[in-house]
């Protein structure tokens, strides 16, 4: 009998350890995606460059990896527009991936941009504008958000979009809304993220309950207790450059009167310089990040069941 018992221990403990593991994101995948996306290799991974091309590339691979669907000729939704600063036309791709939900009909769409600004102007010696925080570590998230979804059915279906041209104008996300395969109104929620991977205080803002409130009290449960500390904000109209409601990707779903939330930290001294690097980067608050994200996103799913 006592030797039952210790098999039956044993067999708990492990259990335990891999359901444990089995709610957070794969840190050694983090950041695999992270060094890769924001190597000199790609160069910035401007739009409408080869590097651009190898970073959408990655993506797709690893999407195909997981199985996952979309609703798009392998993976890519391609989209034109015009570039002011080039005064040319630009071809742009997101990257869209698809996992069905087991019981709501409404949509939660998980963004990030992979796209950055390339070379430009060197400081100190360097001219690659490398784009770790700025948004290799929000695409990185994606991957493995996706990853994790498709192997944890979600209630909401998922929509995962790498997005390209935010740097030129939030151009792929607008082509995402503007072609969306679905209605809108099935659209429950868009679940940004842009920089999260650094921040000295120890601080991850989400902006968007100043319009949506009613997922405040979600997030800050999801959130109790958690490292980095989630905080609110940055969404008061009238704020100027104190409002990121535009900032970034989520910019045109809140134009369609679609609902967001936003996810990053505040601008560093690396911002847009080529020193937003790999090495300046804190692969602690990284992880712990995404995992905080990870779980504000199960409990919105979890609890905000619409038929």
């Amino acid at each position: 009998m006592r030797w039952n018992l210790q098999v039956f221990a044993t067999i708990l403990l492990f259990f335990t350890i891999h359901f444990s593991f089995s709610q957070k994101l794969q840190e050694k995948n983090l950041i695999k995606h992270l060094v890769y996306l924001s190597s000199d290799e790609l160069k910035g991974r401007e739009t409408g460059t080869p590097e651009n091309l190898k970073a959408r590339d990655y993506i797709k691979n690893e999407f195909k990896g997981m199985r996952i669907d979309s609703q798009y000729p392998d993976f890519f939704q391609e989209f034109r527009f015009t570039s002011r600063r080039e005064n040319k036309l630009l071809t742009g791709y997101n990257v869209v991936g698809f996992v069905p939900g087991t019981v709501s009909k409404k949509i939660i769409v998980i963004t990030a941009h992979f796209d950055h600004v390339g070379v430009g102007k060197a400081t100190d010696q360097d001219s690659i504008y490398n784009g770790a925080d700025d948004n290799a570590s929000g695409t990185a998230a994606l991957i493995e958000l996706a990853r994790y979804f498709s192997e944890n059915p979600p209630q909401h279906s998922m929509i995962f979009a790498a997005l390209d041209a935010e740097e030129k104008g939030l151009q792929g996300a607008k082509a995402l809304v503007g072609d969306f395969p679905f209605e809108l109104d099935q659209i429950l929620l868009n679940v940004n993220m842009d920089m999260i991977s650094r921040n000295e205080a120890g601080e991850l803002y989400v902006s968007g309950t100043h319009y949506y409130p009613e997922f405040k009290e979600i997030l800050k449960e999801a959130a109790a207790g958690s490292r980095p500390l989630l905080k609110f904000g940055h969404d008061i109209p009238g704020t100027g450059r104190d409002d990121w409601t535009q900032s970034s990707d989520q910019g045109a779903f809140f134009e369609k009167k679609i609902p967001h939330l936003y996810f990053g930290v505040e601008d560093h001294e690396d911002y847009h310089q080529p020193s937003d690097e790999y090495k300046n980067i804190d692969p602690q608050f990284f992880v712990d990040s995404c995992n905080l994200i990870l779980a504000c996103i199960k409990k919105i799913d979890e609890v905000s069941i619409i038929p």
